[in-house]
């Protein structure tokens, strides 16, 4: 699991398009699967671009 959770990054957005339903706006793409595991796939780090909505970064629970 990565740390960083999508689902409270400013970045996230969902498409509501079932082939590619999540997208990042920093890292301007959309995927299948959440953009968090697609750059931890890509680079082998935890997403760079990760930008909190409330000012705190929250981990995603084990």
């Amino acid at each position: 699991m990565p740390k960083v959770n999508c689902l409270a990054c400013r970045h996230f957005f969902i498409t509501y398009r079932p082939d590619h339903p999540y997208g990042c706006r920093a890292l301007g793409f959309k995927s299948k699967e959440l953009p968090s595991r697609v750059a931890l796939a890509s680079s082998g780090l935890d997403c760079q671009a990760f930008t909190p909505k409330d000012g705190k970064q929250k981990e995603t629970p084990s």
